[in-house]
């Protein structure tokens, strides 16, 4: 089997596009389909101050490295990035350790800031907190809540005009079935690679992995040589999320391109969502914007008797 571009030996077969790909045109091919994705929907603007949302994951590493290689040609804009700490032990510690690392080798400054830092208590007291009440919630809905505010919340800090999240293809069809299975349509509704209306308050994000497949990131890290994680948050099976990852990957071995077909559809979606207009107001607690009276962090932080 041979590389379609160049014909040296291929290691990888698409099965979407049907091609081949040696090492080296495998990466290339990952790159010109992030910077298409970025040209189609405009994600960044020239003099952008794009701020990496970075774990340490394969996904964060893939995105750091290609935005860096892309914005290279754009000396207008300006890169940093950030880690957020759930506290978690055992597991975080190597993010940490490897964002430091590859922001190192990228000329990317990093910071980082906590959950302790921001709300006061780390993942494992939050919920620690949430068990001893009775709350139903599992961590991973706090972690996710709360992850979204602490990088809204620095990204303001920073001045930063644009967050970057490495979300690939797989996660993408992930949340669409997630919302779609929870019937919350108006979410269902406005994802998409970057968002249909933009809000006081909030930095906008864009997805530039959102049509890389994650075993595609996957491959492009470790041909890179890039150290991935060795062990897994200890709360994710406790989450929908894996459960709709492993039907997801169920299907999609019996019935290829069934991701793919998920998010266009959800971009076709978001399309049609673009006149639908959203109020959004200051929480009542924390003063940072939402389309409610009380913000969703303040809701879960209340439930948990952790208001400050």
């Amino acid at each position: 089997m041979q590389c379609v571009k160049c014909g040296a030996k291929a290691v990888y077969y698409s099965v979407y596009s049907g091609h081949s790909f040696c090492a080296k045109c495998f990466m290339k091919s990952v790159e010109q389909r992030v910077r298409a994705t970025i040209n189609r929907y405009k994600l960044f603007d020239p003099k952008d101050r794009i701020l990496i949302a970075i774990s340490g994951g394969k996904d964060s590493q893939v995105l750091a490295t290609i935005i860096a290689k892309i914005e290279k040609g754009f000396p207008g804009a300006t890169l940093s990035a950030l880690i957020v700490d759930e506290g978690v032990p055992g597991y975080r510690n190597f993010g940490l350790k490897r964002s430091r690392e590859l922001c190192d080798e990228l000329g990317i400054e990093l910071t980082t800031t906590s959950f302790k830092e921001l709300f006061g208590y780390s993942l494992p007291e939050i919920a620690s907190a949430a068990e001893k009440r009775g709350v139903s919630l599992r961590a991973c809905t706090f972690c996710g809540v709360l992850r979204r505010r602490a990088i809204n919340i620095k990204a303001k800090e920073l001045g930063a005009t644009k967050v970057a999240t490495g979300h690939n293809l797989d996660d993408e069809a992930q949340t669409a079935l997630m919302n779609l299975l929870r019937g919350d349509a108006l979410r269902l509704l406005r994802l998409g690679p970057k968002p249909v209306e933009e809000f006081p308050g909030f930095v906008p994000r864009v997805k530039p992995l959102r049509y890389i497949p994650e075993k595609e990131t996957t491959l492009y890290a470790y041909f890179k040589g890039y150290p991935l994680y060795e062990v897994e948050c200890p709360y994710v099976r406790e989450s929908m999320r894996d459960e709709i990852r492993f039907i997801l990957n169920e299907i999609e071995g019996r019935h290829p391109g069934t991701k793919y077909a998920i998010v266009r559809a959800v971009d076709r979606l978001s399309t049609m969502s673009a006149s639908l207009k959203v109020r959004v107001r200051s929480c009542k607690y924390c003063g940072e914007p939402t389309s409610r009276e009380i913000c969703r962090v303040c809701e879960l932080l209340e439930a948990l008797g952790v208001m400050s």
